[in-house]
C-alpha cells in the first residue's frame, strides 16, 4: 500500500506483488527437489527460485500482506462493509486507464492474473479509505485555496468525440467510404475492417479528446467535422482513417463551483495519502505482529 492512495488508476505497483505471489503459489506445486527450468541440463530447482523470490521481494510482499491484514481486521471491528457497486466503479476506473477493456485483459493476461486478484486490492483499498475517512476534513477556504492554484486544470479545453476505421491503403479505404455512403453502419464496418485492434471491436471509438492528442492530419479534420458527420479518407503515418464524430465540447474557463466535487475528491486523496502512514503506523502498535522473514543473502 505504498502508493495506496496516488490514484485509483496506478495499481501497477500491485499488479507486480500479484504477479510475485501466483509465482509463490506456482511454486508450492512442486516438490522441493523438482526442477523448475534447465539450462543446457543444468537443473534450477525449487528452492532456488524460492530463495531468489524472497531474497528480492520477500520483505515487500510480506510486509503488504500484514497491511492488508491490519485493514481487514480494523475493517471489520470497525463494521465496514464494501458492497459489489463499489468494487465495479474502481474497476471500471481502472479499465479507462489502460485505455479500455481490451487492454486491461491482455495487461492481466500477461500478468498471469485474473480480474479477481485484481478487485480482491481494490476491496482492501476501499476498506483503507472509508476507516481513514472520519479522519479527514476538508473546508471552504482550503477548496477555495486548491482551486486558484490549479485552475488550468479546471479550465475545459475544446474537445472532439470521434470514432474511426483505420485501414493500410487508399484502396480499402475508398471501400469502406463508399459502403458508408451507401447506408452502411460505421461501428459494424470499423469491427470488419479497422487495423486498430485497441477499438475496433467497440466500433472504432476513441472517446473525447483535445487538440494536441492525435495526428495533426487526423486532429484537423476531426475537428472542421459536424456532430454525425463522416470524413473522407484521411492519411496518416498510420494509415488512411475515415472519421466519424459524435460529440463536441466547447472551451470553458475554470469555474469553482462546477468543479467541487472533483476538488473536494483531489484534497480527499492528499489528505488520505497523508494520513496513511500515522495510521499503520498507529495499528501497527496496537496489533500483536511476528515477522520472522529473513531473506536470504
Amino acid at each position: 500500500m505504498k502508493e495506496f492512495f496516488k490514484s485509483t488508476k496506478t495499481y501497477i505497483w500491485v499488479v507486480a506483488i500479484l504477479v510475485i505471489v501466483a509465482a509463490a503459489v506456482l511454486i508450492a506445486s512442486f516438490s522441493n527437489s523438482e526442477a523448475v527450468a534447465e539450462v543446457d541440463g543444468n537443473k534450477i530447482s525449487k528452492d532456488e527460485l524460492y530463495d531468489a523470490l524472497v531474497s528480492q521481494y520477500g520483505t515487500t510482499v510480506l510486509d503488504t500482506i500484514i497491511t492488508n491484514k491490519l485493514v481487514d481486521l480494523e475493517a471489520e471491528k470497525a463494521k465496514v462493509k464494501i458492497t459489489d457497486k463499489e468494487i465495479q466503479v474502481e474497476l471500471d476506473k481502472m479499465i479507462e486507464s489502460y485505455g479500455g477493456k481490451d487492454k486491461f485483459e491482455a495487461q492481466l493476461t500477461s500478468s498471469g492474473l485474473k480480474t479477481a486478484d485484481i478487485e480482491d486490492d481494490i476491496r482492501s483499498y476501499l476498506k483503507t479509505v472509508k476507516l481513514l475517512e472520519p479522519r479527514i476534513k476538508i473546508t471552504d477556504d482550503e477548496m477555495k485555496e486548491y482551486f486558484e492554484a490549479n485552475k488550468d486544470q479546471y479550465a475545459q479545453a475544446e474537445q472532439v468525440e470521434a470514432s474511426h476505421i483505420l485501414v493500410k491503403d487508399e484502396a480499402t479505404a475508398k471501400e469502406v467510404a463508399k459502403k458508408l455512403a451507401d447506408g452502411g453502419d460505421f461501428a459494424k464496418l470499423a469491427k470488419e475492417y479497422s487495423t486498430d485492434t485497441a477499438n475496433a471491436s467497440n466500433g472504432g471509438k476513441l472517446g473525447y479528446f483535445g487538440k494536441g492528442e492525435m495526428a495533426p492530419e487526423f486532429e484537423s479534420a476531426a475537428f472542421s467535422l459536424k456532430v454525425n458527420e463522416i470524413s473522407d479518407p484521411v492519411k496518416t503515418d498510420f494509415g488512411y482513417h475515415i472519421i466519424q464524430v459524435t460529440g463536441k465540447k466547447e472551451a470553458k474557463a475554470a469555474n469553482f463551483e462546477d468543479s467541487k466535487k472533483d476538488i473536494r475528491e483531489a484534497l480527499k486523496t492528499e489528505k488520505l495519502t497523508a494520513e496513511f502512514p500515522t495510521w499503520l503506523a498507529e495499528q501497527k502498535k496496537d496489533h500483536k505482529i511476528s515477522n520472522t522473514l529473513i531473506p536470504n543473502k
